[in-house]
């Protein structure tokens, strides 16, 4: 059931933009499983009916500006009034999307000090910082859960004390929006699809023809994935480039800059780049959905020069949320679902599963200068969002590839009556033969969805025994996680508490020289939806006891990815 609430809204208050706010008349019932909580200190989104005053400038405009500006507001309350006569789907209604604890929070100044039960371990000395999607307005249309601005959360440890604090990471976008008092940007997946998407489009560049928005400084939200490369926090998603984000002493967050690697990168950067732990070096591709090359790949050096990018040669945009690394390759998925803009004019969403394309895998060198060399393996009816590892087997001369298969493949952005089905699979390439095998790591009586996760980074590309991986259920709360032996398919799972629930899983090794794959803790926010308080667990990764709990000062919303910088890190922060 979608959540209620008669508190009073977290929400930023931003200029005075809307004529009335109502109760929104989409009622779609939800498909998250959101407890009541009328006393809960958030307001479920409303859609503003109309949008009676545009954007207040910093910049004064110009009288062709203005008229401009009050021009396209109607056209936009003519978009909104249009949209008011259709239910959004559940996959763009923010009264789904963003209720409960996926709802967005307001910045937090760092507390220190924070209550802690039981010890933190003597090791842990850094900050665990994760992200998330944390919408700073209240939408005027439909909004995904992905379509959020990024917020960076983090804790610092430090001599068995620790402290909190998040702060939104300043993207052109946010910048820009906060200037004007609203929204403007489209939102990727809960606007942009059918005739509106495209009305919402035109509206957008509109504004920017006549200068109200730039979007050429980056359109993107960098709430998706973290990185401490080159001295430097990178917050990422995969619709712009990365943006630098510095760790104060005092353990706040701070945006020093929209990061292009000193003018190498001038394309966007997926959220999920690797680091090899032998080479350190960054490994990561971009792509784009609207012209060739669709995909592109390229290294940047632990000094942070970037090679010249290979062209990956696809048929089609495909999404290409992950991929995943070998010491010698670079595994490139190709799979079913992909980005038709044409399906928008047929009043459809551009994220579309095609039924008719067979999934496939390219094992690339990583030191290729050109993408002539790939090879493709077709895995058919697959789709992983994350792979969690691959290595080499020198006895079968395969790529082994750990990842988990999710159906159906596009539930996640197009709604669909089948329950989501995650399945941790292992998969076998053989580029001599081009043919593959797929099996589930789990017995079908243990199975559980696992979705968000990883393992020892220190293993990365390499043969690895153990996988802590999310479990996702009730879809999408995370009850827990889970310690997977990936050679034998044992399962050993922790679950955070009763009304507890959580997010990614995250492995920090206690000695990165330790001859023991899994000797080190698992750190994670959890969140009580009972008392409605938040904490961070430390749980040792051996045994799945917990180490100690971190109480929190403020909410955190359920999120995305996350990292450990070491204080040693730290000290060479750029």
């Amino acid at each position: 059931m979608a959540a209620s609430a008669t508190a009073t809204s977290t929400w930023p208050k931003p200029n005075t933009y809307t004529k009335t706010i109502v109760n929104s008349t989409i009622q779609s019932p939800s498909i998250l499983h959101f407890p009541k909580q009328s006393h809960k200190k958030y307001q479920t989104p409303s859609i503003p009916t109309t949008i009676e005053h545009q954007d207040s400038p910093t910049p004064q405009w110009n009288f062709l500006q203005k008229a401009a500006s009050m021009a396209l507001v109607a056209v936009e309350n003519l978009i909104i009034s249009q949209e008011r006569n259709h239910p959004l789907p559940k996959t763009a209604d923010p009264q789904v999307q963003i209720s409960g604890n996926f709802a967005p929070v307001q910045e937090q100044p760092v507390h220190h000090h924070l209550p802690v039960t039981g010890k933190i371990p003597e090791c842990i000395s850094g900050v665990y910082v994760r992200n998330g999607a944390n919408p700073h307005f209240e939408p005027t249309g439909g909004h995904h859960f992905f379509d959020g601005d990024g917020m960076v959360h983090a804790v610092k440890f430090k001599d068995g004390a620790a402290s909190y604090a998040c702060r939104y990471t300043e993207t052109e976008r946010l910048i820009q929006e906060r200037n004007l008092g609203r929204t403007v940007f489209p939102k990727a997946i809960g606007e942009l699809h059918g005739h509106s998407g495209i009305a919402r489009l035109a509206l957008f560049y509109a504004r920017g023809l006549f200068g109200l928005v730039d979007h050429s400084q980056g359109t993107g939200v960098a709430n998706a994935g973290l990185v401490y490369f080159n001295n430097r926090l990178l917050a990422m998603s995969e619709d712009d480039l990365p943006y630098h984000v510095q760790i104060t002493s005092s353990g706040d967050l701070k945006t020093v800059e929209r990061y292009s690697f000193d003018g190498q990168l001038d394309s966007t950067m997926i959220a999920h780049p690797k680091i090899d732990p032998e080479t350190n070096e960054l490994i990561a591709l971009t792509y784009n959905v609207i012209q060739k090359p669709y995909l592109k790949y390229f290294r940047v050096s632990p000094k942070g020069v970037k090679s010249l990018d290979v062209d990956i040669e696809l048929a089609d945009p495909t999404m290409m949320h992950d991929f995943a690394i070998t010491e010698n390759f670079v595994v490139i998925p190709d799979q079913q679902v992909v980005f038709k803009i044409s399906e928008m004019i047929r009043g459809g969403s551009p994220v579309v599963y095609d039924k008719e394309k067979v999934s496939r895998f390219g094992v690339l060198d990583k030191y290729a200068k050109d993408g002539s060399g790939i090879k493709w393996v077709e895995v058919p009816d697959c789709f992983c969002f994350h792979l969690w590892n691959a290595w080499e087997d020198k006895e079968s001369d395969e790529i082994v590839v750990i990842g988990s298969c999710m159906t159906p493949a596009d539930s996640i952005f197009n709604e669909c009556d089948q329950g989501l089905e995650s399945v941790l699979s292992e998969i076998r390439l053989n580029t001599k033969t081009g043919k593959s095998t797929r099996r589930a790591i789990i017995s079908p009586q243990d199975q559980v969805n696992l979705e968000a996760g990883m393992v020892n980074r220190n293993k990365l590309g390499r043969k690895t025994q153990f996988a802590y991986l999310a479990i996702a259920e009730p879809w999408p709360k995370v009850s827990g996680f889970a310690k997977v032996d990936l050679f034998n398919g044992n399962i050993t799972n922790f679950f955070y508490g009763d009304h507890k629930y959580g997010g990614e899983p995250l492995f920090l090794p206690r000695n990165p020289d330790s001859d023991k794959e899994d000797d080190g803790y698992i750190l994670a926010f959890v969140h009580d939806e009972k008392a409605w308080k938040s904490e961070l667990q430390i749980v040792n990764a051996m045994t799945l006891e917990l180490e100690a709990t971190v109480k929190l000062p403020s909410r955190v919303p359920y999120g995305f990815h996350g990292t450990f910088i070491s204080e040693k890190d730290l000290e060479k922060q750029a």
